[in-house]
């Protein structure tokens, strides 16, 4: 099965286009839990295989972003595989690395994630030229997802600039668009859906058919109205992320029903979006 077989297939079953981001954040979760004890460790686990269980549900994929784990010390990636290993595997699994190097120290990142953690995907950071991309390309049934036009502020200094007749943004998703020809994995995007609507289907015009990796939905502010009409005419299946929104919805006794509600309410809220790829 190759990876847009597999993202359909669990886009269908679940009837939902939601991937929940996991950002354990350690001063986060003891705010929603005051009386929580033991390590770090111990907290970052079970905080996540708890969202996994509550939201698993409403969610085509999750998102486990790296930088969490990795801030817990030596055995953050410990805990990074057994909250990956939790993911029923069913969904989609991308790990939010944003990885991006060249060469031999990029195939070594493939390896670890794609032979040892055995993620679905990967995202990747395409600044230092497009031979980033090269090492993970060779894959079968694995993907990456291309920082393309990110949500932050600062992607106006290079991602929005132009050179030339088109912007960075632009240009990039004209290489993935080119680059795919030859691929085995699949190479998809990531762009914000704080993005204005025109700028976003600029960007996605150049790579139609690929899949999308949505940000900025739910704390950042996205719409989903907004992220509807920029999708209008974009082919590729989009997933689309909330992180904070969910996993950080309530306190204390009313956390999990707080995360399990949100979760279904942010599902509910792509209902259209989700018809149109998913039927």
């Amino acid at each position: 099965m190759n990876y847009i077989e597999k993202l359909t297939r669990a886009a269908k079953d679940a009837d939902s286009l939601l991937c929940i981001g996991l950002d354990p954040d350690v001063q986060k979760i003891k705010e929603c839990f005051p009386s929580a004890s033991g390590s770090d460790e111990d907290l970052v686990t079970r905080f996540c295989l708890e969202v996994i269980d509550l939201t698993q549900q409403y969610a085509c994929a999750f998102k486990p972003n790296l930088a969490f784990f990795e801030a817990l010390g030596k055995n953050g990636l410990h805990v990074f595989k057994t909250v990956v290993d939790h993911i029923p595997r069913n969904k989609i699994i991308i790990a939010d690395a944003k990885r991006g190097d060249i060469g031999n120290t990029a195939s070594h990142y493939a390896k670890a994630f794609f032979e040892e953690f055995y993620v679905d995907a990967l995202t990747v950071n395409p600044l230092m030229g497009m031979d980033t991309i090269d090492p993970y390309i060779n894959y079968p049934g694995k993907a990456i997802y291309v920082l393309t036009l990110t949500s932050n502020p600062g992607a106006r200094h290079y991602l929005r600039q132009c050179w030339g007749d088109e912007s960075l943004s632009e240009r990039i998703a004209c290489d993935i668009n080119r680059m795919q020809e030859d691929a085995i994995s699949h190479i998809g995007m990531v762009i914000g859906a704080t993005n204005e609507t025109d700028f976003f289907q600029q960007v996605t015009q150049r790579a139609p058919n690929q899949s999308l990796l949505i940000p900025g939905i739910g704390a950042q502010g996205g719409s989903v109205e907004q992220l509807e009409q920029s999708l209008v005419n974009h082919a590729g299946i989009p997933i689309v992320n909330s992180s904070r929104a969910i996993t950080y919805a309530g306190k204390g006794l009313e956390w999990a029903h707080a995360v399990r509600t949100a979760a279904e309410q942010t599902k509910n809220s792509l209902k259209s979006i989700t018809a149109k790829y998913v039927g």
